[in-house]
Parts: C-alpha cells; sequence; structure tokens
C-alpha cells in the first residue's frame, strides 16, 4: 500500500508525450491582432506618402515663384539688308564768296537788294570817293608837269646838239642828264596817277561773278573798314548738302557712296552721292565735313534742313535683330517656354536693327526685347 501510494502521489510519472510533437516545446498559439490597432499601424505610412505627393506637386508648381513672363518675339529669318547712316546737313551753294572793301570808308552807293541777281562785273556798292577823287586829280597834275619837264630837257638837248662843237662839251652832257632825270620824274609821276587810280577802282565793288546776293549786312552812310562783311554772293545753280559724320564711323564715309536726301518741308526723297569727304577731323567737334551732290539739279533756299541717309552697305542675305533685343552682348530666343540667352556678335551701327554675324540662326524664336529677362526664365508669347 505504501509503494503504491507513493507511486501516485510523488512518484507519479509524466504522461508520454504524444509521437507527433516536440517533447521540449509546449504548443502555444499567436494571440489574433485586433483590427483597431492595425489600422493605427497603417496611418504613419498613409500620412508618409501625402505628404510626398503634395511635395512633389509643390515642386512642380513652385507657386512661389512669378508665373511666366509674356514676351513678343520675331522668327529670325535671312534676307536683304540696307545698312545706313542718318544724318541732317544744310543746303549750301557750291560756290559763295563774302564781299569786302578793300579800303576804309563811308557806304555811298548801294544798288542790290538781297535775293538780286546779278551778272559777273556788275557793281555791288561803291565807298565815297570823293577824298580819292582828288588824289588822282592831283597825281595827274603831277603827271602833266613831269610831261612839261621832259619835253624841256629833250629841246634842250636838242639844241645842244645841233650846236654840235660850238658848245662846250659839258652842256650837251648836262642836257642829256636833265633829260633822263626828267622822264624818271615822268615815270614816277605816272605810277602815282595809276596807284590813285587803283585806289579810286577799290572803293567800287564789283561782282567776282554770277550768282545771287543771299545776304545784305549794311546801308548806305554806313562806316566801314576792309573787316567788314558787306555781302554773300552765291551761285544757286549748284547746291550740295553739307553735314558732319561722328568720327566713330569716319572710316566708312567714302566719295561715290550713294545717299537719299530729303529737303525739309517735303514728303518725297532725292537720289544724291557723297561727292567730298574731308580727310581731317574737327578736334573740338570731332566731326568729319561731309559734302553730298544731287543727281538732279535744284533750287532750294541755302541753309534748308535736309534729312541724309547715306548707304553705307548693302547685304544681300543677313540676319538682323532689333537692338533692344540684344542686351551685353547676347539675346533671349524661346525653347519649349523658357527664355534662354544666347551670346551674339553683331555690326554695331546707330540704327533700329543690327546685323548679326553669329548667334543666331533662321527659324530661332527671338524674344524682340530682353529687359528684365533671367536665364530660364519661363515665358509666354504675348497675342498681338
Amino acid at each position: 500500500m505504501t509503494d503504491e501510494t507513493q507511486t501516485r502521489t510523488g512518484n507519479a510519472e509524466k504522461p508520454s508525450a504524444r509521437p507527433s510533437e516536440d517533447p521540449g516545446v509546449p504548443a502555444l498559439r499567436p494571440e489574433p491582432v485586433a483590427p483597431a490597432r492595425a489600422r493605427a499601424r497603417r496611418w504613419p505610412w498613409v500620412a508618409a506618402l501625402v505628404l510626398a505627393i503634395a511635395g512633389a506637386v509643390v515642386l512642380y508648381l513652385q507657386p512661389w515663384s512669378e508665373g511666366p513672363v509674356p514676351v513678343t518675339v520675331e522668327t529670325v529669318e535671312r534676307g536683304p539688308v540696307t545698312r545706313v547712316l542718318a544724318v541732317n546737313g544744310r543746303i549750301a551753294a557750291v560756290h559763295s564768296v563774302d564781299i569786302r572793301a578793300l579800303v576804309g570808308g563811308t557806304l555811298g552807293d548801294l544798288p542790290v537788294a538781297e535775293g538780286d541777281t546779278v551778272d559777273e562785273g556788275d557793281m555791288l556798292a561803291r565807298i565815297d570817293s570823293a577824298g580819292q577823287q582828288a588824289v588822282v586829280r592831283q597825281a595827274v597834275a603831277g603827271l602833266d608837269a613831269a610831261l612839261v619837264a621832259e619835253a624841256r630837257a629833250r629841246d634842250a638837248l636838242d639844241r645842244a646838239e645841233a650846236l654840235g662843237v660850238n658848245i662846250p662839251r659839258t652842256e650837251r652832257e648836262a642836257a642829256e642828264r636833265a633829260l633822263m632825270t626828267a622822264r624818271q620824274d615822268v615815270a614816277r609821276a605816272t605810277a602815282q596817277v595809276d596807284q590813285a587810280q587803283v585806289q579810286l577802282e577799290d572803293h567800287t565793288m564789283r561782282a567776282p561773278m554770277a550768282g545771287t546776293v543771299l545776304s545784305l549786312n549794311v546801308e548806305p552812310g554806313q562806316a566801314i573798314d576792309p573787316a567788314t562783311v558787306l555781302m554773300t554772293l552765291a551761285d544757286l545753280d549748284r547746291l550740295v548738302v553739307e553735314t558732319d559724320v561722328d568720327e566713330a564711323y569716319a572710316t566708312q564715309i567714302r566719295e561715290g557712296q550713294s545717299a537719299t536726301l530729303q529737303l525739309s518741308g517735303e514728303t518725297e526723297t532725292r537720289e544724291g552721292r557723297v561727292g567730298f569727304v574731308s580727310q581731317r577731323v574737327d578736334p573740338d567737334t570731332g566731326g568729319l565735313a561731309v559734302k553730298l551732290s544731287f543727281d538732279q539739279p535744284l533750287r532750294a533756299p541755302v541753309g534748308l534742313t535736309v534729312t541724309t541717309n547715306i548707304v553705307v552697305e548693302r547685304h544681300e542675305d543677313a540676319i538682323t535683330a532689333p537692338r533692344a533685343a540684344i542686351e551685353d552682348g547676347a539675346v533671349y530666343v524661346v525653347v519649349d517656354g523658357l527664355a534662354l540667352r544666347r551670346p551674339v556678335s553683331v555690326i554695331d551701327w546707330p540704327a533700329e536693327r543690327l546685323v548679326v554675324t553669329e548667334g543666331l540662326a533662321p527659324g530661332d524664336v527671338l524674344i524682340t526685347d530682353a529687359e528684365g529677362l533671367s536665364e530660364g526664365r519661363m515665358v509666354k508669347v504675348a497675342v498681338p
């Protein structure tokens, strides 16, 4: 009994494991997860995904940046181009002269008026010559006295020669010297008369050429001197345009270049060409004197303003760009909605459009005003 009791109570044998189970690992089953707890674990991932999508949208739209800039454009093309230099000039006569007196005095006769046409040799003005006429008369009187003295000396010599050996030789030689002296006096008196006559003629101003009196600066009775410009005489049958070209373009102006001329107050233009180019630049103004002639004669007032376009160069196949499109040696072209900067080489010239020698090709979409643009800026073409 005792053994049986011990066996049942303290020494009872463990139940034998099943053949299909590991006797050292107890059989455990995981507890099922509640649905609310699973949803709590998914929320951080969903929020991160939403934030990533929102960030991508913000980066794409860039709401902090400005919208596309409206720009005006033109498509680059090749074509004929004429490079001209525009300058203003004035009508001038080919031949003009300022009339001055050769002597001083009081202006007496003034038979011409401004605008009168005169022929060569016509009298233009006369200075009061009463004093000079007296000088002429005095010179003539001196010449007459010298001629009388010469005649007497000749008669004395004739008598001495007629007497021959009957008079001393010294008397004949004295008669010869007296005649020689008389002839010298006559020559001297003749020169004085000629000089007085010339000075008398200097009191009368005559036209050195045929022309028109452009300006008249004196009045009868006015005291004048050789420095006084009495009037200006010009030949209006041959007119030119006088102008100055800036020294920056002096080397590109040559005789024979064609030009278009438009007189002030006229709408039509006239054809002409460069007829004279000075070889000296004025150091004070930096200008080069140029004269242009008209292909057809015309009558116009001297001093009239003329707008002149000198044709410097012609390009049969060239690319041009507006001056406003060029900034710091570069332009902007539109590529895929963006403004891209492109360096260019141009012929600098005072014109609204410049010839582009490098940097642009036909078909490029050129932005015509580069102000305020930057590389990569979004743009949209403005509808005209």
